[in-house]
């Protein structure tokens, strides 16, 4: 009887087994099932009625578009360009990840492709946009940073790499505005000590950006409070020496005389405490295209008498060669 009951619970729960696997592998298929119904369509209608999408700003169904030349056509080149294509939408649709996984799937097929260069740029850049402010945790900002540095070294004589170094300034003006924002609070908690090591940091790792002076002049105004009178001397003096118009060495001087500690500088600005920021810009507009984004093989021309864009398909290095319309899609209204 209970060998019974145990095969019957056995076959119950194999049973029980197999229902969740099979709902799990439906529930699979339906969230990969592309959402386009099948088509057999020439290649560079599907791309350009893509590219034409991206125009319009309709991104997801740009990435649908994209999705279907490589399902359709798996081993051409347009199966390729429309790996980055995807990427690129889904970064404008700000679906961050998907963008990631995209740029990770080139990556991986194509690493030595020289295109590969720009799967690296924006991967990059979609960790950029997903930096919060200084007051949250700054994990997102470090992953930014490795993979912008990435770009730069792997590609330094691109466009990319040049964006890259610009948002490398901005990512470092952010880890140092966090180094900052603790310091302080290590400041008005009493903590000095542990203060003075937030602003040494500032000072060590981040000395190009625009919280150097100010870190200079609390590593100033922290010593002193410890009584290391000659440390607060010294850094006065890089202060003075490299910021002498800057109005935290104003501070800093004013500071420090008090003390009877008069520096060699004398400042040259008003005196009083100004504080710089560089702006933490997100422009989508200022993303470098993905190759061949502005200058394919496909032509979408735009009628002013019909209101309406003719797709033409063009023979790969025939660019100056119209062949007759494929597909006709009205403007939206």
């Amino acid at each position: 009887m209970k060998v019974s009951s145990v095969r019957n619970s056995t076959r119950a729960l194999l049973v029980v087994t197999a229902c969740a696997l099979a709902l799990s592998a439906c529930a699979g298929n339906k969230k990969n099932k592309p959402r386009l119904a099948y088509e057999e369509r020439p290649v560079e209608l599907l791309y350009a009625t893509g590219a034409d999408r991206l125009d319009r700003r309709q991104w997801n169904q740009a990435v649908n578009y994209f999705q279907e030349v490589e399902r359709q056509h798996p081993y051409s080149e347009w199966s390729r360009r429309s790996i980055l294509m995807q990427a690129f939408a889904h970064y404008q649709g700000n679906d961050y990840a998907e963008a990631v996984a995209d740029a990770d799937r080139f990556i991986q097929l194509y690493p030595g492709n020289p295109t590969a260069a720009y799967a690296h740029y924006i991967k990059a850049i979609c960790y950029f946009e997903q930096i919060v402010d200084v007051n949250r945790d700054q994990a997102a900002t470090a992953q930014a940073l490795d993979a912008l540095r990435d770009v730069v070294q792997r590609y330094p004589r691109t466009e990319y790499a040049a964006d890259a170094r610009l948002k490398i300034d901005m990512v470092n003006d952010q880890l140092a505005g966090k180094e900052m924002t603790i310091g302080r609070w290590y400041l008005r908690a009493g903590d000095t000590l542990a203060a003075t090591n937030r602003f040494k940091t500032v000072v060590d790792r981040y000395q190009t950006t625009s919280h150097t002076p100010e870190a200079l002049y609390r590593l100033v105004e922290s010593y002193l409070t410890l009584g290391l009178m000659e440390e607060a001397k010294r850094n006065g003096a890089v202060l003075g020496y490299n910021y002498p118009g800057d109005p935290w060495y104003g501070d800093a001087y004013k500071l420090l005389t008090s003390k009877g500690l008069k520096p060699a500088v004398e400042p040259k600005g008003g005196g009083g405490r100004g504080i710089f920021r560089m702006p933490f810009r997100r422009d989508k507009d200022k993303t470098v295209q993905p190759p061949g984004a502005t200058d394919s093989n496909v032509v979408v021309q735009t009628s002013k008498a019909t209101d309406q864009r003719t797709i033409f398909k063009l023979p790969l290095g025939k660019k100056d060669e119209k062949l007759p319309p494929v597909e006709t899609t009205p403007e939206p209204k």
